[in-house]
């Protein structure tokens, strides 16, 4: 007698099997998808978010909202860009990018890291949804970012989860602290660059679902970064 399945591999193969019925014989209505993706390239959806900065940046960003939109997408989505960004209240990407309802997929976490629920969500935007841009958004004078400096320099001791939370973010600070006698906000926004380019390379490696994706070209993986002062978004070179 096989051994009863653990909850995790249950959970897991469902997931995995469930997948695998997107791809090859359509996706479940159950998921909140249609078999309908996105048209659009990585490079124009890439466009259109710089466009949409613009617009923001010029104080002429459209309000797209509206009643018809919103019984359209009812239904199901089919977002053209997958963002991983900073939960900050500041950086709110629909607002950033001017873009409005089922365009986006947005994964929000205090330090725009990758934990098994960010990471499984961006897998389901990707792979389910059909999006072929994915984009880590990190943002100048990130609080999760100045904790991990914190954490690094003086061994500051978090109370609850804020502890494990900002673990992630500790090698991206170290490496920044090792490229120069960085101080202040000049090591802050190192550190920042740094941790949005780790998380990048870290999707891009990502085993299974979404390297597959990336090696066949399918997905873009960037990475950018807000200004507060500014309002513009600046995208890395790949």
């Amino acid at each position: 007698m096989k051994p009863p399945m653990s909850r995790r591999a249950f959970v897991r193969n469902t997931f995995l099997s469930t997948l695998a019925l997107a791809s090859g014989f359509g996706i479940p209505k159950a998921f909140g998808a249609t078999g309908k993706k996105t048209e659009l390239t990585a490079d124009k959806a890439l466009e259109m978010l710089k466009k949409g900065n613009e617009e923001y940046l010029s104080d002429n960003a459209a309000q797209r909202k509206s009643r018809e939109r919103r019984q359209e997408i009812a239904r199901g989505q089919a977002p053209f860009a997958v963002i991983l960004s900073c939960s900050d209240s500041r950086v709110p990407p629909e607002i950033l990018f001017n873009r409005g309802l089922g365009e986006l997929f947005i994964i929000r976490n205090a330090g725009n890291t990758v934990d098994t629920a960010a990471l499984g969500s961006i897998e389901y935007g990707v792979a389910m949804l059909g999006a072929p841009l994915l984009v880590v958004l990190g943002h100048e004078r990130c609080g999760a970012v100045d904790a991990a400096i914190s954490v690094a320099e003086k061994n500051t001791s978090l109370p609850g989860s804020l502890g494990p939370m900002i673990e992630p973010i500790i090698p991206a600070v170290l490496v920044a602290k090792g490229s120069g006698n960085l101080k202040g906000e000049e090591l802050l926004d190192a550190a920042v660059r740094e941790n949005i380019r780790r998380v990048v390379n870290r999707l891009k490696t990502s085993p299974a679902i979404l390297q597959e994706h990336v090696k066949g070209g399918q997905v873009k993986v960037v990475g950018a970064r807000y200004d507060l002062d500014e309002g513009k978004v600046d995208f890395f070179a790949e």
